[in-house]
């Protein structure tokens, strides 16, 4: 496990650089996770560090591999400066550790919900899970073990939200992109869902 998190900050570093600030939050009945922060010009990036320990396992599955199976760390990446969004930390954690604690398989195209506000007074109380493989290159491991996966996160309002709940992920993607919208805008409303 600890070599599996030597590898993936090894490739976090590589990718976005040293990070400036570390934060670690352990829940009951599951391991450490870390979320890192990286600064890069007007950009903050966190990038949890502790999901991809243990494969994630489908909740029904009566017997669990602990080497087969998906791995993950979720990034994050907004405007520097707009909102106090270093209260992000804990919400990441909660996400990260949503595998060892609901059983949930975290992959692309999923909506995670938070219950709350990403940070103390944004517009956003989930995120779309968005492909991996552009910001952080995917992480191979030594077979049976399946690659680490560095997954984007996408805030969402509410109102798209319940819009990609009923036209799905791709649409919702579209939407934005058809739009211009500033994904990375920690202050921005919701896209015209017109």
């Amino acid at each position: 496990m600890e070599e599996i998190l030597a590898l993936v900050e090894a490739r976090l570093r590589t990718a976005l650089g040293e990070p400036d600030a570390r934060a670690s939050v352990t829940f009951l009945g599951t391991d450490r996770i870390e979320v890192l922060r990286f600064l890069d010009g007007d950009v903050v990036r966190y990038a949890t560090l502790g999901m991809s320990a243990q494969p994630m396992a489908d909740p029904t599955a009566a017997v669990v591999d602990p080497l087969k199976g998906p791995r993950a760390e979720l990034v994050l990446s907004v405007r520097a400066g707009l909102a106090d969004t270093d209260k992000v930390l804990r919400p990441l954690a909660v996400l990260a550790a949503s595998p060892q604690v609901e059983g949930v398989v975290v992959a692309p195209g999923a909506s995670l919900d938070l219950g709350g506000p990403l940070w103390p007074g944004a517009p956003f109380d989930s995120v779309l899970v968005a492909e991996s493989g552009g910001l952080v290159e995917d992480l191979e491991l030594d077979a049976p073990r399946e690659p680490v996966r560095f997954l984007p996160l996408l805030p969402m309002t509410p109102n798209e939200a319940a819009w990609k709940r009923v036209r799905g992920a791709q649409e919702l993607q579209e939407r934005w992109l058809s739009h211009g919208t500033d994904l990375r805008d920690p202050l921005r409303g919701s896209v015209s869902l017109d």
